[in-house]
């Protein structure tokens, strides 16, 4: 899971309601004996524990921690009799093409002009890193244009560059997205961030639009984390190897601090709320800044093979319409550095999803056959940017048109029964509505995404589905425990993001109560068999940006 989701999930999972302690345990007995779907296959705990062991030494991609992950999910797949990935070998395996980019010298950034700021320096002032595979990569008296906040959406009727040509030329631009700058429910999402407020489709469109260079203006509130989370992590980047890594990207891409953006502003004769007034409004033209940029980049490579491991159970009736689980097997590897504890077990990032998804598979095959296929995706390359499953997008082994619906698990509920389940990106589709039902026989309920405006629909491998227009689901429990009370609660959560959280803490507990997570994958299971046998098409709600492919895929299909 990506760094800058797991407060909110780790907040989903463990917000509790109050129960006295002195009854908590006739509590648990009594909900160990009536929780619906608390023992939905009692073969997860030891994919969990197996797949977070130090025997698959946190599961990097293109290492033995991999291909040890790879090979046990392979064998499961094959014992339950699902249909590998490549039928003419056998083989579950789908390869992924990696291209990792090591910048080791990185310049400030520096000015010329009329109006030219003072030199910004590297981490302090701004961060900078190139996605093209050159080994030299030199932005040169790149001429600077503020474009708002680099948007085109025309479903929102809005374009920030319209009329302009930014080929050669350094754009910048606030992140996130209006809706969330004004609060305006009617404004793109209103607080709940789009797909344009992320600062990978700036970066993206900037691309598209031929700029030269691309930087972000961070703010702590919008962007949802601070400077520290920018400025601190590694330089390093992964993509996919593609024919045309030089291309597909901007040479320069980065981020200024609010104090970077100030004085850039200022010589301007405007403050950063001065140009975001100017970025929000009707008329608002991108603004040529009347400097240029300057900086340099050197980078080594290496070109990697990380897997994907896919199986399906084919459709006696209509086998290319398929529903698709998701989840990725892959951590962070060893530490050779360390000597207490070198290995990144990833338990709960992302060991628990993979085994909900394994727990999942074993059921359903052995139920009766259903009448569309349902597909088992286990990604690699999430931790390094989504890049599985992105990769899986771009060369599906079921068309993706005929994709009925997806359910990612990623950091499942390890503390315990809740009565709620969290939906990330509630609203986004009628995959809400679907669920629904199975819930409530559970005797819970759903709740939405408690803050949406950080935009974690955007942040897992179920996106890049969606940006196919596949319907996807991203759930979990929850916010209520049953038993255990608030205080609890939010000592738990401060001592996993402090202790565990892409650490190498995060280790197989067994004293976790894991009945919360057996009923979510009861409810996760009821619903993908349950699509697989009838004739539903999920869609996406009405002006979702995903929506347009979806109906183009619909269009496909008929």
């Amino acid at each position: 899971m990506k760094s800058s989701i797991v407060l909110t999930f780790v907040a989903a999972v463990l917000l509790a309601g109050c129960s006295p302690a002195g009854e908590e345990q006739q509590a648990g007995e009594t909900a160990s004996a009536e929780l619906p779907g608390a023992n939905f296959n009692a073969n997860y705990q030891d994919y969990l524990k197996t797949i977070s062991s130090d025997e698959f030494e946190g599961r990097e991609p293109s290492t033995a921690g991999e291909e040890k992950v790879v090979s046990y999910i392979e064998g499961l797949f094959s014992e339950w009799g699902l249909k590998p990935y490549n039928e003419e070998t056998g083989s579950y395996r789908q390869s992924v093409p990696l291209v990792k980019i090591m910048p080791y010298k990185v310049s400030d950034l520096t000015f010329s002009g009329d109006k030219a700021p003072q030199t910004m320096d590297y981490r302090t002032d701004m961060m900078a890193w190139s996605m093209r595979v050159d080994e030299q990569i030199d932005l040169s008296s790149s001429d600077m244009v503020f474009v708002g906040y680099g948007i085109v959406a025309p479903e929102y009727d809005w374009n920030d560059y319209e009329g302009l040509d930014v080929e050669g030329k350094t754009v910048v631009m606030f992140v996130n997205d209006p809706g969330f700058a004004t609060q305006d429910a009617e404004l793109f999402n209103g607080n709940a961030m789009t797909y344009y407020g992320r600062w990978t489709y700036k970066y993206e469109e900037a691309a598209r639009q031929g700029a030269a260079g691309a930087l972000i203006i961070h703010e702590t509130g919008a962007a949802g984390y601070g400077w520290g989370v920018v400025a601190s992590g590694s330089p390093v980047r992964y993509d996919l190897k593609k024919d045309n890594n030089n291309m597909h990207r901007a040479k320069l891409e980065g981020w200024l601090t609010l104090d970077s953006a100030e004085q850039l502003f200022e010589q301007q004769g405007m403050s950063v709320e001065e140009a975001r007034e100017l970025a929000l409004s009707d008329d608002f033209q991108a603004l040529p800044l009347n400097i240029q940029a300057s900086a340099s980049i050197s980078n080594k490579f290496d070109y990697l093979s990380a897997y994907n491991v896919v199986g399906y159970l084919e459709g006696s009736q209509h086998p290319e319409e398929h529903v698709i689980y998701m989840a990725h097997h892959d951590h962070l590897g060893t530490d050779p550095v360390r000597d207490d504890d070198p290995i990144y077990n990833g338990a709960q990032d992302n060991a628990s999803g993979t085994a909900g998804l394994l727990a999942i598979a074993e059921k359903m095959a052995a139920e009766k056959q259903p009448e569309r296929s349902v597909l088992f995706a286990v990604v690699g390359a999430e931790e390094s940017g989504l890049l599985g499953s992105k990769y899986y997008a771009e060369n599906p082994l079921l068309p993706l048109s005929q994709a009925v619906a997806g359910i990612n698990m990623d950091v499942m509920n390890v503390y315990g029964p809740v009565r709620d389940m969290v939906v990330i990106g509630y609203g986004n589709s009628e995959i809400d509505r679907y669920l629904k039902p199975y819930i409530e026989k559970q005797d819970r309920f759903l709740v939405p995404d408690p803050t949406p405006e950080a935009g974690f629909f955007y942040r897992s491998d179920h996106f890049s589905l969606a940006q196919k227009g596949v319907p996807m689901l991203y759930a979990k429990g929850g916010n209520e425990h049953i038993i255990k009370g608030k205080e609890w609660a939010e000592e738990q959560r401060a001592k996993f993001v402090a202790e565990a959280y892409h650490k190498p803490a995060d280790e197989y507990d067994p004293d976790w109560d894991l009945r919360g997570t057996q009923q979510d994958l009861q409810a996760f299971f009821e619903l993908g068999y349950d699509l697989a046998n009838s004739r539903e098409w999920p869609q996406w709600a009405p002006g979702n940006e995903f929506e347009a492919t979806r109906k183009a895929t619909d269009e496909q299909r008929q």
